[in-house]
């Protein structure tokens, strides 16, 4: 790979991950069984094969729903725990909990750049991610191609100065572009989903 050919790089899509999210609402003074219950199953899930990590996020305000967040290497992965014996046993023992699923989404690659806070809304269509995604990488690539093909980065090896851009694209997509693009680009993204 040149500093200027960015066709071969792996992006978020190609990976073929899952972040599954969960959306589970919990009634008033049941939030310490709760969380202790919700706490144990992520805990068992992150013993699975290609189990990446998780994350418990509690309400925003009052009456709010909990969120639970899996992420895995791939959709198989994520099944074999979502078919499991030990999930399973979880939800047969968690009555004195009071807490019901509201809402539970699946993301794959870059679904999760578009999704909106705190909302189980579906991801918008794969073409209008797509053309987001290219209006977030053309100034990035542009940047990184001016400042990295200058004749002092020419100078790098090869393997540091590509190791350089590939920082500063993916700092760059995650932090800077893709918020910015998925934040100015919301209304036109929302509309007509699906």
């Amino acid at each position: 790979m040149t500093a200027i050919s960015l066709e071969h790089a792996a992006v978020p899509a190609d990976t073929g991950e899952v972040t599954l999210l969960i959306a589970r609402q919990v009634e008033p003074g049941h939030e310490a069984a709760f969380e202790k219950w919700a706490s144990g199953i992520l805990e068992t899930a992150a013993g699975f094969p290609g189990h990446l990590g998780y994350g418990l996020f509690r309400p925003s305000a009052d009456g709010s729903p909990w969120f639970l967040v899996h992420r895995f290497r791939d959709a198989a992965a994520c099944r074999t725990w979502q078919d499991s014996p030990e999930r399973a046993a979880w939800f047969d023992h968690c009555e004195g909990h009071r807490h019901t699923e509201i809402a539970r989404r699946e993301l794959t690659g870059m679904e999760t750049w578009f999704a909106k806070p705190g909302s189980v809304q579906p991801a918008p269509p794969r073409w209008k991610m797509a053309i987001s995604s290219s209006l977030a990488v053309y100034p990035i690539s542009l940047i990184a191609n001016v400042t990295f093909v200058s004749p002092l980065a020419s100078a790098l090896p090869l393997l540091v100065n590509t190791a350089v851009i590939s920082a500063v694209l993916s700092v760059g997509m995650t932090y800077v572009a893709m918020p910015a693009v998925s934040r100015l680009l919301r209304g036109w993204l929302c509309r007509n989903r699906g």
